[in-house]
């Protein structure tokens, strides 16, 4: 499989441009931030970098809402900064991939401050406009996933546009030809400057249904999941129609024409729907996407048998495409906190990251999490997420996995700015900081560079098959197999020592060294696993 384009199976380290290393001392990270730290993260041995969005906006979502999709905004830095960044990490072996935000905009971007105007101008239906009911309320009774109706009203026009994130983020109208084709251009405005993929964000959101027909209730028990907790009114529904509608697939296809037009690049979609795996799967066939991830594992469900249920729930739908695991990035909890509750340790976060990076399919990794990084408990004064205001106190937002990163515990704000950061460093972080994990040969950073290099060197836990072993918790155990060798994993998930037997099948099994995890110890068929500890073997 070395033939393998390069995204199969490969590890590619997040990006938070805000949060990594700011270099002009504005207290936000910028993009030649991010070229100062490329080294690091190449020594890391991951095979590439996701950047989250540094194009031009007026920040009320951080980024994800786009006012120019073609420039750099002056808080990151310039175009030409980022081409050098590009050629940077081309020269390090980092493939570079970028967020792309495509159903929604900044309602700053030109096409909307046009469309909004009036109802006979160029861009009138570029957005999703929408007349009121006779009583003046609402087209229907789609809601916003940041809280309340997703429609806004417009004066200039006399009608709502639709909004399915914050009232600032309008959505395009997808159903518009012209409007696919601008965002295509955009897409294209990146590869031709050589970038090697995308993340899509949101992708199941750019279509919404004609008839604009109410979304159906959802039961109680059933308000879980999709990356939002149960006491927001967005939980209340089945959102049949404000997303994930059949048209999207012909414009995957579009995209993916675009894609094919370039060498070795690759799509990773972003993906929330009512069926999340099925989606995943439908919109890795063919012709589709090439990755696809959701939020599945992003959840608070630390056990063998979810994380055993899900990937095998995707593996009997995926036989086409090509899946993408993720435990952590910029919206959910930090793993280390939302799976060791009160107890993260070494041993655990150096798991975590072992665990994720042998299943099948590619992976992303969220910066920090090399460090051991812990949820920020920030206050509500420092909080910056509107999210997290609106939700306040139940759900605190997503500023916690946000904080800066803590390059040196003795500098001022660990070395993240010599100005006042966007959001505080916590005290805690400070210990964990990358100067001192780096003089640490038992730190959770040498843990991680550890396991990543030796993976590389394992075929079958990068593009072999898998297959899972059916054990009681908390044994995570599986086998991964290519072209005539079968690697044995198993996982203990829990901090206190376990003993499990092999089923006869296996017959000999042969211990494999240098991974860096806590190994098990193998007698006469029966492993016997520390806490947190793991096992790789190679099945004669």
């Amino acid at each position: 499989m070395s033939d393998a384009p390069w995204w199969r199976g490969a590890v590619t380290y997040q990006i938070y441009p805000r949060s990594f290393l700011d270099t002009d001392g504005n207290g936000v990270g910028d993009l030649p931030g991010i070229i100062e730290r490329l080294d690091y993260v190449a020594s890391l041995g991951v095979d590439a970098i996701w950047i989250a969005p540094f194009f031009r906006s007026p920040m009320a979502d951080f980024g994800y809402d786009i006012a120019d999709y073609r420039d750099v905004d002056p808080l990151f830095g310039t175009l030409a900064d980022f081409d050098q960044l590009l050629a940077k990490a081309h020269g390090l072996g980092l493939k570079v991939m970028i967020d792309q935000v495509l159903s929604h905009t900044s309602v700053e971007h030109a096409w909307f401050l046009e469309s909004r105007e009036s109802r006979g101008n160029p861009k009138a239906d570029w957005y999703v406009w929408a007349d009121a009911k006779e009583d003046g309320s609402a087209p229907n009774n789609w809601l916003s996933l940041f809280g309340g109706p997703a429609w806004k009203w417009e004066p200039r026009r006399g009608q709502y546009y639709l909004h399915n994130f914050l009232t600032s983020q309008p959505d395009l109208n997808f159903h518009h030809p012209d409007v696919r084709a601008a965002i295509l251009d955009s897409v294209r405005f990146w590869l031709d400057k050589g970038v090697d993929g995308i993340r899509l964000d949101a992708i199941n959101f750019c279509f919404h249904d004609r008839e604009l027909r109410d979304n159906p209730a959802k039961p109680k028990e059933k308000r879980v999941g999709r990356g939002f907790s149960p006491d927001n009114p967005y939980a209340f529904q089945y959102h049949y129609f404000n997303n994930t509608r059949p048209e999207n697939l012909a414009f995957l296809g579009e995209l993916r024409a675009l894609m094919d037009g370039y060498a070795d690049v690759a799509a990773l979609g972003e993906i929330s729907s009512e069926d999340s795996l099925a989606t995943m799967a439908e919109y890795t066939r063919a012709g589709r996407l090439h990755m696809g991830y959701s939020f599945e594992l992003l959840t608070d469900d630390f056990s063998a048998a979810h994380i055993r249920s899900t990937v095998q729930a995707l593996e009997a739908q995926m036989a086409e495409g090509w899946p993408c695991w993720a435990i952590s990035n910029h919206d959910v909890e930090r793993v280390l906190t939302r799976w060791g509750k009160a107890r993260p340790s070494t041993q655990l976060a150096n798991l975590l990251t072992a665990m994720v990076c042998s299943l099948r399919g590619s992976v992303c990794v969220y910066q920090g999490e090399e460090l051991g990084l812990t949820e920020a408990d920030l206050p509500y004064e420092a909080l910056q997420d509107p999210y997290g205001i609106a939700f306040w106190p139940q759900f605190k937002g997503r500023d916690g996995c946000r904080t800066p990163m803590p390059w040196n515990d003795d500098d001022v704000h660990a070395g993240f700015s010599r100005g006042m950061p966007w959001l505080p460093v916590p005290p805690e972080h400070r210990a964990l900081a990358v100067t001192r994990q780096e003089a640490d040969p038992g730190s959770v950073l040498n843990g991680f560079r550890a396991f990543m290099h030796w993976r590389r060197s394992q075929p079958a836990l990068r593009w072999g098959n898998i297959r899972f072993i059916d054990t009681a918790e908390p044994v995570l155990a599986f086998t991964r197999h290519l072209d005539g060798q079968t690697i044995l994993v198993v996982f203990n998930l829990a901090d206190t020592e376990v003993e499990i037997r092999l089923p006869a099948a296996f017959g000999k099994v042969h211990e494999l060294e240098g991974h860096g995890l806590r190994p098990g110890h193998f007698h006469d068929g029966q492993w016997r696993l520390p806490g947190h500890g793991a096992c790789f073997a190679r099945v004669a």
